[in-house]
C-alpha cells in the first residue's frame, strides 16, 4: 500500500505538490510512482529560473526498470532544486515526500493547487 499524505495535492501523472503559505511549493514524485519505477538511479533536475506550465515536462527520473518524464503539477518558476539527488538519487525511493523532493516552485497562481487531487481522490486513482 502506497503512502498518500493528506497535506499534499496530487497530479494524475503521480507528482505531488506541497504548497507553502508564501506562494511557493515543493514538488516530487509520489510513493506509488517511485515504487512503480523501482530503484532510482538518476534524477534530471531543471535549471533554477525555468518557467513551467502546468503539465509541462521538467525532468526525467531513471530507474533500473525505466525512464519516466516528470511533469509540473502547476504553473510556476523553479526557484530551487534538490541538488542532493545528484549524489543520492535513491533518496526518492527512501523518502519520496521528505528528502526526495525534486524542486521548489514559485507558483504562478497559488490557488491552482486546489485544482489537483486531494489524498482521498489520489488514493482512489491508484486503487
Amino acid at each position: 500500500m502506497s503512502s498518500v499524505p493528506s497535506d499534499l495535492r496530487y497530479a494524475q501523472s503521480h507528482e505531488w505538490l506541497k504548497p507553502a503559505g508564501d506562494g511557493t511549493g515543493l514538488v516530487g514524485i509520489t510513493d506509488y510512482a517511485q515504487n512503480s519505477l523501482g530503484d532510482i538511479t538518476y534524477v534530471q533536475l531543471p535549471k533554477v529560473g525555468t518557467v513551467l506550465a502546468a503539465g509541462q515536462t521538467f525532468g526525467v527520473v531513471e530507474s533500473v526498470k525505466a525512464a519516466s518524464d516528470v511533469y509540473s503539477p502547476v504553473a510556476g518558476t523553479v526557484i530551487e532544486v534538490n541538488t542532493a539527488l545528484d549524489a543520492a538519487p535513491e533518496t526518492v525511493n527512501q523518502s519520496p515526500y521528505e528528502g526526495g523532493w525534486i524542486l521548489k516552485l514559485k507558483l504562478a497562481d497559488p490557488a491552482s493547487a486546489a485544482t489537483l487531487l486531494d489524498a482521498a481522490a489520489y488514493t482512489k486513482l491508484i486503487g
